[in-house]
C-alpha cells in the first residue's frame, strides 16, 4: 500500500449486518468484558489507556493461550477482521482486534502488513526482533535523503461480536523516519518515527502524548464509539 499524504486521519467503516450483540443489560454498571486478539502485553497495556480515557464500562482481556491465527489477508482491515473474528468464536465474547504497520514511502508502501515481520526473525524477544526489523529499516533507506524519508504509521481497528456484528475503523499518522533511533518508550518502530508537527520521536513521547496523536489510538477511539452503541443495542 501507499501512504496517503495526510497527516493524521481517521475514518469508519460498517462491514457486515448488524444482529443482536453480546453485552450488560441496559443501565448496568458492571464492565463488559471484551477479548483482546493479541497477547503482545505492550499493545494490551496501549489499548487499555485508549479505551478507559474514552470512559467505556469494558474490561479487555488477553487473548488465551492457543494456536496463532494465520494472518491471510493483504490489508489491514482484512488481518484485523481475521484476528477478530477467530478471537470471538474462540471465546465466545465480543472481541477486538487491530492490525497495524508502517508504510514507508520510499518502499511503495512497505514494510505494511508485513511490519512485525519485516526482519525475518522469529527468535528471541519483542524487544530483539523489534531492533532487528529497524535494524533492516534503516540499512534499506541508508541513502535516502531526509525528503523522501516520508512515512505513515497505519492502523485498522476490528470489532467482532459472537451474534455476528463486525466493524472496521482506520487510523493514519504521517510523519518521516530518522537516521537513527531515539528514546526509550513505545515499540515496534517508534524510535525511528517522528510524527509531523512533532520535534520527539514517537518513543520519546510519555503514553498520553502518543495516544492523543498515534494511529492506533485515532482508530481505536472511533471503534470506542462503535463498541459503546454495539454493546448498548
Amino acid at each position: 500500500m501507499t501512504a496517503k499524504p495526510t497527516t493524521g486521519s481517521t475514518t469508519g467503516s460498517t462491514i457486515g449486518t448488524d444482529v443482536a450483540a453480546a453485552g450488560a443489560p441496559a443501565g448496568s454498571s458492571k464492565p463488559v468484558r471484551v477479548v483482546l486478539a493479541s497477547r503482545n502485553e505492550a499493545k494490551l497495556t496501549e489499548l487499555r489507556r485508549i479505551l478507559a480515557a474514552s470512559g467505556l464500562a469494558v474490561e479487555l482481556v488477553a487473548l488465551p493461550d492457543g494456536d496463532e491465527v494465520a494472518e491471510t489477508g493483504t490489508t489491514f482491515a482484512e488481518n484485523a477482521l481475521i484476528k477478530a473474528r477467530a478471537a470471538a468464536e474462540q471465546t465466545g465474547l465480543p472481541a477486538v482486534a487491530d492490525d497495524s504497520g508502517l508504510a514507508v514511502d520510499e518502499l511503495s508502501g512497505m514494510p505494511g502488513v508485513r511490519s512485525a515481520r519485516w526482519s525475518g526473525r522469529r527468535d528471541g524477544t519483542r524487544i530483539e526482533r523489534d531492533e532487528a526489523n529497524n535494524a533492516l529499516l534503516l540499512a534499506q533507506l541508508d541513502d535516502v535523503p531526509p525528503a523522501r524519508r516520508g512515512a505513515a504509521f497505519v492502523c485498522a481497528a476490528a470489532l467482532v461480536t459472537p451474534a455476528g456484528v463486525e466493524r472496521v475503523t482506520h487510523g493514519e499518522l504521517r510523519g518521516i523516519l530518522l537516521t537513527e533511533p531515539r528514546g526509550q518508550g513505545g515499540f515496534g518502530y517508534d524510535p525511528l518515527f517522528l510524527a509531523d508537527g512533532q520535534t520527539r520521536t514517537n518513543a520519546e513521547l510519555t503514553a498520553a502524548e502518543k495516544d492523543a496523536i498515534s494511529h492506533r489510538g485515532l482508530a481505536f477511539r472511533d471503534l470506542a464509539t462503535l463498541l459503546g452503541e454495539v454493546l448498548a443495542s
